[in-house]
């Protein structure tokens, strides 16, 4: 599925959605790893069968997209009003109701509002300045169960240098100010959600979880 990405925008002096299209990306080695995490989250989805889906953080609405043509009630927030208008653009393009985005910060959420049977967060967290009150907003409105991924340091950077991106960054993606091997992450996530299962499709670390009451 193509949707159209930010490629690299910024709102605010902060980066927005995706700074490349990963998704129709026809490089072999970006192919690949799509594929792995696109089969970890699937696998995570159909492991807790939601009835509601909430992805925070939700980019350029790539996956919000996909959930509801597969038939889910789905809804995708994001802290830029910039990227949500990119997403609300690929929802009508495809005859979505634009009403599914909101531009809404992690900070911000509310049960009442924000609520559903699973909350989807992969790569946001890396993006946030407080990481760990991103994690007890998110608890307040999983109902069910989360997904979070995260990359997997120092293994996102070394392929980033590997194919010669962000050299003078030493490989750091821009946006990224938060930085977790598997274990750190694990530590990280283990503070407020019990762990279920964690998978490592290269270069993530993807976890499943409940919130810890």
């Amino acid at each position: 599925m193509n949707v159209k990405i930010s490629c690299g925008a910024k709102e605010d002096g902060i980066v927005i959605g995706n700074t490349y299209d990963k998704y129709g990306s026809q490089n072999l080695v970006v192919k690949w790893m799509m594929k792995k995490f696109d089969l970890t989250l699937s696998d995570f989805v159909n492991q807790v069968s939601p009835r509601t889906i909430h992805e925070i953080g939700c980019g350029e609405g790539y996956w919000v997209l996909r959930w509801h043509e597969k038939g889910f009630q789905t809804k995708g927030s994001d802290f830029s009003k910039k990227i949500i208008e990119i997403a609300r653009g690929n929802a009508s393009s495809r005859g979505v109701p634009t009403s599914l985005f909101e531009a809404k910060s992690i900070y911000n959420l509310s049960a009442e509002q924000d609520s559903a049977d699973l909350i989807v967060c992969c790569e946001v967290l890396e993006h946030l300045e407080d990481p760990e009150n991103g994690l007890k907003a998110l608890q307040k409105v999983v109902n069910g169960y989360l997904v979070a991924s995260v990359p997997r340091e120092p293994i996102w950077r070394a392929l980033n240098l590997a194919r010669a991106k962000y050299v003078r960054s030493l490989g750091n993606t821009p946006g990224h100010i938060q930085h977790w091997s598997k274990r750190g992450f694990i530590q990280l996530i283990s503070k407020y959600f019990e762990i279920i299962e964690t998978k490592s499709p290269v270069p993530w670390t993807m976890v499943l979880c409940r919130p810890k009451r």
